[in-house]
């Protein structure tokens, strides 16, 4: 994942990772919500990683063995697989037959309508689309629709019909990466404000060179987080800390549904700091997430003192 990266990992040491406070609107969510429950999930973007084998997946396991086996270390898969092409019904099945019932998948909307039509006359690829994508049944989880970064506070209202035309039958995640849309605190409530009134939930994405993509807005109470890391640096450890004291407070308010996606710009490493993640997550949250489990243990985590450091 190239979205939000620095050069070198010595540019780290100069950004504030901070997590903002929650925007207003966020706690009036929650508290209007309420949920008894929260619904806790957490994967990566790829199943289709060779440099797994051995490490999370069996020596010489067949790539068509791959999401058999990442099933069986995460709970669901940001689909970006779907954005590159259009999938078929056929395709899906295939997918759905290699995970248990309680596995979700998140489909990211195919560039042909977020890139190549910028959301404009896409009624034909929606359908199809849709069509493909409802062959999940019980393990489709919510839709994810990033539009054109170049879609900014001009294109609004384009985007609002498009998320409008919409079936309501499956949740929706909507991410923006224009920065006019978080510059201008005009655009930035008219964006989110129309997403609370379609009832279309925020992606939240803590890349190091787009802090202000990490917005902490939401506007349904549920979230989308796509977490960037980078390749184990110490300070992937300590913004995870952080990303799990803010999942607890949320769900301390009443948060619905957390899903966090973990990336790396080199996806090797994923799977570590899910493992370290986890068990972290499911103390302090009292969720039961399905914990990453190594052919080998892997490397042992930066030390209190070395993760202070970098703080």
């Amino acid at each position: 994942m190239q979205f939000g990266r620095v050069e070198t990992q010595t540019d780290l040491t100069g950004i504030d990772f901070t997590l903002p406070p929650d925007h207003p609107s966020t706690t009036a969510i929650l508290k209007k919500a309420k949920a008894s429950e929260t619904q806790v999930y957490v994967g990566c973007a790829k199943w289709g990683r060779p440099d797994w084998v051995g490490k999370i997946y069996p020596p010489k396991t067949k790539a068509g063995d791959f999401l058999e086996h990442y099933a069986r270390h995460f709970n669901c898969i940001e689909l970006n697989a779907t954005f590159y092409r259009m999938p078929t019904k056929a395709q899906i099945k295939g997918w759905k037959s290699k995970v248990g019932k309680d596995f979700k998948f998140c489909p990211k909307f195919v560039d042909q309508i977020t890139h190549i039509k910028r959301l404009k006359e896409t009624k034909e690829l929606v359908d199809r689309f849709l069509e493909a994508i409802y062959e999940f049944q019980e393990n489709l989880g919510p839709l994810f629709l990033m539009p054109h970064p170049q879609m900014g506070p001009k294109h609004l209202d384009t985007i609002e019909a498009f998320i409008a035309s919409l079936p309501k039958d499956v949740p929706l995640f909507a991410e923006y990466r224009h920065k006019d849309m978080f510059a201008e605190p005009a655009a930035f409530d008219k964006a989110f404000t129309m997403m609370e009134r379609h009832q279309t939930g925020a992606v939240i994405t803590d890349a190091s060179a787009r802090r202000d993509c990490v917005h902490m807005r939401l506007t349904t109470p549920e979230v989308f987080i796509r977490f960037v890391g980078n390749g184990l640096h110490p300070t992937d450890f300590t913004r995870v800390d952080a990303w799990i004291d803010r999942m607890a407070s949320w769900k301390q308010q009443g948060i619905k549904t957390l899903w966090f996606f973990m990336h790396q710009h080199e996806e090797l490493h994923s799977p570590e700091l899910c493992r370290y993640m986890v068990p972290r997550l499911n103390k302090v949250l009292g969720s039961r997430v399905i914990e990453p489990k190594f052919v080998e243990p892997p490397p042992p985590t930066p030390t209190k003192k070395a993760k202070s450091e970098n703080r």
